[in-house]
This record gives structure tokens, C-alpha cells and sequence, in this order.
């Protein structure tokens, strides 16, 4: 039996990480096979990459940057992710294609179909069963973000309206698949947040 496969997305600081860790303790806790991982990042070849495309020093072409986010996701799903679903896990992701097209097509002026046609191909056609946005005022994102962290990567570092571009392509993807996305206002206390996605997940499992 196929597993489900959930994938959670946002601006930085939108609480991606606490609430894929709460949802993890509450499957977990109900006896489900759980497997959360990341993109970039998710593998020995990820986390490479993702020291490559997120903190390599000087300028990287967009393109360039795309294709690197590529390349860790083809490899992501097909030696991870898929083989997950196949044994009926359950996959909990912290970003994915809706990522590229929001930072790579939004945030570096690339064409945002290009950018998710090159996803789809990456990856086979795979796309998530539910994805969860936690929308985030940019300006609060980075508050929480100068509170946590003394370094930032690439994209953390860009400039205010670079995350404004990545929020309203955000939304845009959001609005055009409803049946695939819950969109819930990242500023809500944590336990609130969690509980709506524990709602819809439930739905799905029943």
C-alpha cells in the first residue's frame, strides 16, 4: 500500500521545522511509519549539495543554483522518498518543487514553468498529497530568524524584497492547486497550527 507523502513549505522562519516535528510525535505516537527528511539535504549526495548551493562563497548563476536544487531531488526521491511511499510510510518533507519555483523561479526572476517543468522531470511526476504553507509576513520570518540564528545562507541573507517575491509566489501556487495545499497564517500559536494539520492528515488516513 502506498504511504502518503506531505510536504511542508514557507518563507524562512514560518515554523516549518517545529511543526514537521510535531506531526512527526503525534504518527508516530498512533504506531504509522514516519520518515521525515529535507530538501536540500536529505542524503549523503544532499548534503553535499546543500553545502554547495546554500553556503558556497561568491556568486552562483541562477540557472546554475536551479539545476543543483534539481539534481539533490532526483536523487532525493528516487533513493529515499519513493522507496519510503512503496513500504506505506509516511513522508514528511521540509521543502520541495513549490520551493524552486518560489526561490529559483520568483526570487531569481526565472521562468517559474521552467522551473517546476525541470522539478517534475527530476523527480518522475511525483508530487506531494498534501502541502502545508505556513504563510509568514517576510518581516516577521526574519524577527524569528535574527533571534535563532548568527549565520545565515544564501537565501536567508537576500534582501527584503526578494522574500517578498518568494511569499506572493507562495500564495500564486497555492491558489492554482487548493486540493493540494493547506494554507495556514504562520503567525497562529504553535499548537493551533498543528492541530489543523493533524485535522487534515486525519482525513487523509481515514
Amino acid at each position: 500500500m502506498r504511504g502518503l507523502f506531505l510536504t511542508f513549505e514557507g518563507g524562512d522562519g514560518s515554523g516549518k521545522s517545529t511543526q514537521a516535528a510535531l506531526l512527526e510525535e503525534h504518527l508516530v505516537g498512533i504506531g504509522r511509519e514516519v520518515v521525515r527528511t529535507r530538501e536540500p539535504g536529505g542524503t549523503d549526495l544532499g548534503v553535499e549539495l546543500r553545502e554547495i548551493v546554500l553556503h558556497r562563497r561568491g556568486e552562483m548563476e541562477p540557472r546554475a543554483e536551479a539545476l543543483i536544487y534539481a539534481a539533490d531531488r532526483a536523487h532525493h526521491i528516487a533513493t529515499l522518498v519513493r522507496p519510503a511511499l512503496e513500504r506505506g510510510a509516511i513522508v514528511l518533507q521540509d521543502r520541495y518543487l513549490d520551493s524552486s519555483v518560489a526561490y529559483q523561479g520568483a526570487g531569481r526572476v526565472l521562468d517559474a514553468t521552467e522551473i517546476r517543468d525541470l522539478s517534475l522531470w527530476a523527480t518522475g511526476g511525483l508530487l506531494p498529497d498534501v502541502t502545508v504553507l505556513l504563510d509568514l509576513d517576510e518581516t516577521v520570518g526574519r524577527e524569528r530568524l535574527d533571534g535563532a540564528r548568527t549565520r545565515y545562507d544564501r537565501l536567508e541573507a537576500e534582501a527584503s524584497d526578494f522574500h517578498a517575491r518568494v511569499r506572493s509566489a507562495y500564495l500564486e501556487l497555492a491558489a492554482a492547486e487548493p486540493e493540494r495545499f493547506l494554507v495556514l497564517d504562520g503567525s497562529r500559536p504553535v499548537d493551533e497550527l498543528a492541530a489543523a494539520i493533524r485535522d487534515r492528515v486525519s482525513d487523509l488516513l481515514d
